[in-house]
């Protein structure tokens, strides 16, 4: 939120306002009564002192305060009541990206209308840059929320065989990120990278920020200071967990610093998406955003979002420019493994001989091993997925049968590769994954072409994004923000 002038301040709804019927009250304590503040509930008519605000459109005022969390006391982020939001998001006809004004007109009264109805659905889509591209599952995210990439870039041609599939390709530079040149790149307000975790993933060997394939973050910051003031407003990284723990912390500290010092304020969160899709991928995401030099602006909140690992690391690290927003809690999941399953016959190719699935089944230890003997005897057929691990200096595979995949991985040396196993009315089944599955798992819709080989298009869908995560950052973070910062000039 922004302060405006003559006592005015923006709010900018996100579809978790929608979802919930709330009206955001972050940023605006200092533009309230401090005694508005009441307890976690309206009991026995305790409340904290309202304020009343009258509602455009509706032609009555309402009365409210801001409640409390039951544990910490520390208050809400919203007005409390949903019923007169919900009218009003109705009335004005809300959606998410719009912006409201909530104007003070005494000390106690306030006036509420909607500033913009356009949100960010002017004219001209937010420009994109979509570093690391791969397959394009980034800009299928983005692209699917009204915003346009105008330039992409991966050093991997197996990868752009499937980009090129999907998309008009014109715009993507085939080649290492350090060998781009400022002057080619187009402006943009946003720049994502989705840049290499193999140095940074506990899969790994884990040598870290300043190794191997990982080190292309610093061929992002080189190009990012030669646009100098071209520099694009907004910067989205993906990468996983790993990045925080690397080498102690010292390198997540390294690659915040060398953002600050291209003066982006940074944000750091964690999204899993298995709240959007049959799969176990938690990823952590940095979002930069450029701001004059100052102090730094965040409210610490223990959330799935932030765990208690990440608030140490903003804690212990004062001396580095944060900014934190608020995010609303992820959807709850409503998919299971087996909605993305592809029905093959029988006698397709793709299903083991028996030798093999018996290999399979003996691979398995005693506890794994009665998982599937439960799932074979049962009168319903129901999947499960495996890795091959080695344990104790043996190949064992393990079965995972709560109705989520393991996190998708490339599958080098084999290992990658994520069993299915169909058991049921007395007997199994084991394949691979078909890569349609692994795209489904991604939540890539099926008007995506997959014309590559089956081992070309595992590498493509396990170095990719999940795209409704992705969806989500941009409809309940980064679009928003850009707005604020455009003067709603853009859409999203």
């Amino acid at each position: 939120m922004i302060a405006l002038p003559h006592k005015k301040r923006l709010i900018h709804v996100t579809d978790g306002n929608i979802g919930q019927n709330h009206i955001t009250v972050t940023g605006l304590f200092d533009f309230l009564p401090k005694d508005c503040i009441g307890p976690s509930r309206r009991t026995n008519g305790q409340t904290g002192t309202p304020i009343r605000i009258e509602l455009d459109g509706l032609g009555e005022t309402i009365e409210t305060d801001i409640g409390s969390d039951r544990k910490s006391g520390k208050p809400r982020h919203h007005f409390r009541g949903r019923w007169w939001v919900k009218r009003f998001f109705q009335h004005h006809g809300v959606r998410s990206g719009d912006v409201l004004e909530l104007e003070r007109l005494e000390e106690r009264l306030y006036y509420l209308r909607m500033a913009s109805q356009q949100g960010l659905r002017n004219e001209e889509p937010i420009r994109v840059l979509e570093f690391f591209a791969g397959i394009g599952l980034v800009r299928l995210a983005v692209e699917r929320q009204g915003m346009k990439v105008v330039f992409a870039n991966d050093i991997d041609a197996d990868k752009l065989q499937m980009y090129e599939a999907n998309f008009a390709a014109t715009d993507f530079k085939l080649g290492d990120i350090h060998d781009l040149r400022a002057r080619n790149i187009p402006d943009c307000e946003l720049a994502t990278a989705s840049f290499p975790c193999t140095d940074l993933s506990i899969a790994g060997a884990m040598n870290g920020i300043h190794s191997g394939e990982s080190s292309a973050f610093w061929g992002l910051i080189k190009l990012l200071r030669e646009m100098k003031s071209r520099r694009p407003p907004f910067i989205l990284l993906e990468n996983v967990p790993g990045f925080l723990m690397s080498h102690n912390g010292q390198d997540f500290e390294s690659a915040m610093l060398a953002l600050n010092e291209l003066d982006y304020a940074v944000d750091a969160f964690f999204v899993d998406a298995a709240s959007f899709v049959p799969q176990s991928r938690l990823r952590l995401f940095v979002v930069g955003r450029r701001e004059a030099p100052g102090s730094s602006s965040f409210e610490l909140i223990h959330s799935a979002a932030r765990p208690q690992s990440l608030i140490q690391f903003i804690v212990s690290h004062p001396e580095l420019r944060w900014s934190l927003r608020p995010l609303p809690p992820p959807p709850t999941r409503k998919s299971t493994l087996a909605s993305i399953i592809e029905d093959l016959p029988d006698g397709d190719s793709a299903w083991w001989n028996q030798e093999r699935a018996d290999y399979f089944m003996n691979q398995l230890s005693d506890r794994h091993a009665g998982v599937a003997q439960g799932m074979i005897a049962s009168r319903t057929i129901s999947y499960a997925t495996a890795f091959r691990r080695v344990r104790h200096g043996r190949s064992m595979a393990e079965i995972r049968s709560d109705g989520v995949a393991g996190c998708l991985r490339t599958p080098k040396g084999g290992s990658g590769r994520q069993i299915l196993f169909k058991g049921g009315r007395g007997r199994y089944q084991v394949r691979l994954l078909t890569s349609r599955e692994c795209a489904r798992l991604q939540g890539v819709p099926d008007d995506y072409k997959i014309t590559v080989p089956l081992n070309q298009a595992l590498f493509g869908f396990g170095d990719a994004v999940c795209v409704p995560v992705i969806e989500w950052i941009a409809t309940n973070y980064l679009a928003p923000e850009i707005a604020k910062l455009a003067g709603q000039n853009v859409k999203a």
